[in-house]
């Protein structure tokens, strides 16, 4: 089946075809997103891998111990995250930082909080191999996926080829991932002409997000991101850095302690926040931006004392729960797939 990339306009109710190389999957993007999706040539959107790819994220056989799925951490139901402050992987092995969330990483010019990986296809195995998270080898996942009554059918329906391989386990799960989308907020409505979808309290909450809170400097386009590195502060503990962050990556000296921005899309619902779940609520988030983050010496020059009144602080917070969309995944009223 061939249909067309579209764009659903809640408001408008028009379609228009969005510019991507892929055309053999119906993706309908929430009002407010980008009309184009970067899909890699080689790896064509197509609802036999979308499928693949969702029951292969949901599936536990991946993890040494078969406790752990993509979606343990990854959680649909929390905005493909979870409530930890740091992730937790086989056999209760507790990583560095907080598992970042998936939504709209179609968009994602790079991956990890440190974004050490270009491309979701491969991304998508780093946990499979972290050691504290799935703790496998692509060797082992391609033996057991083989073993799997059924998988050997549902790859020839997506590739072409019975054979199982780790290239094409990736572009499955890349696929899946590629269809998590956040839009259609009350903010979205607001921004394309329904005056009434934002509270008063949410539209003066809007005003400052865009003016004294200075927030536009980072979360900002279509998914509320600039998907650079900022040092801010959080991983300045004691006089020291707990984490260098990018710097790991670059050894850029002004790297040090730089994160990347995550998108504001479904924020409220993906609690504990910053690379390492320090700051429990978007209150606190907002107060620690509010008193200028944590100064340090290689903190970004955006980030200042704002000094928000107690009022305007609760404001903010009000604008960004306006924020939370309308969250699809995988294909839209797929049946169930048995194996």
């Amino acid at each position: 089946m061939r249909v067309k990339l579209i764009l659903a306009f809640w408001l408008a109710g028009v379609m228009l075809a969005a510019s991507a190389p892929a055309a053999d999957f119906e993706l309908h993007l929430p009002a407010g997103l980008d009309a184009y999706i970067p899909i890699p040539s080689g790896n064509p959107l197509t609802a036999e891998k979308v499928n693949l790819g969702r029951d292969l994220f949901h599936d536990k056989r991946l993890s040494r111990d078969e406790t752990v799925a993509c979606s343990t951490c990854h959680d649909p139901a929390k905005a493909f995250t979870d409530e930890r402050p740091l992730a937790v992987g086989v056999f209760s092995r507790q990583g560095n930082r907080r598992v970042p969330t998936l939504v709209n990483r179609a968009y994602g010019k790079a991956f990890f909080w440190d974004g050490r990986i270009a491309t979701l296809e491969e991304q998508v195995v780093q946990p499979i191999l972290n050691d504290k998270e799935m703790d496998m080898t692509l060797e082992e996942v391609v033996a057991r996926l083989k073993s799997v009554d059924g998988y050997r059918g549902r790859f020839q329906e997506a590739f072409g080829i019975s054979e199982i391989n780790s290239e094409n386990l990736a572009h499955a799960l890349a696929s899946y991932v590629r269809t998590i989308l956040s839009g259609s907020s009350p903010y979205d409505r607001y921004v394309l002409g329904d005056s009434n979808a934002l509270s008063e309290e949410a539209r003066r909450g809007l005003a400052i997000f865009r003016g004294k809170g200075n927030c536009t400097d980072c979360h900002l386009g279509p998914n509320l991101t600039d998907e650079r590195f900022h040092n801010t502060g959080v991983a300045w503990r004691g006089g020291e850095l707990a984490d260098t962050g990018r710097h790991k990556i670059t050894n850029n000296e002004m790297d040090k302690g730089a994160f990347k921005t995550p998108t504001l899309r479904q924020v409220v619902s993906r609690s504990p926040y910053m690379h390492d779940g320090s700051l429990p609520s978007l209150e606190a988030v907002v107060e620690f931006y509010s008193r200028g983050g944590n100064r340090n010496p290689y903190l970004d020059a955006e980030i200042l004392p704002l000094g928000l009144t107690q009022e305007e602080q609760r404001l903010l917070v009000r604008f960004l729960e306006s924020l939370t969309g309308d969250l699809h995944e995988g294909v839209p009223g797929r049946p169930a797939r048995q194996r």
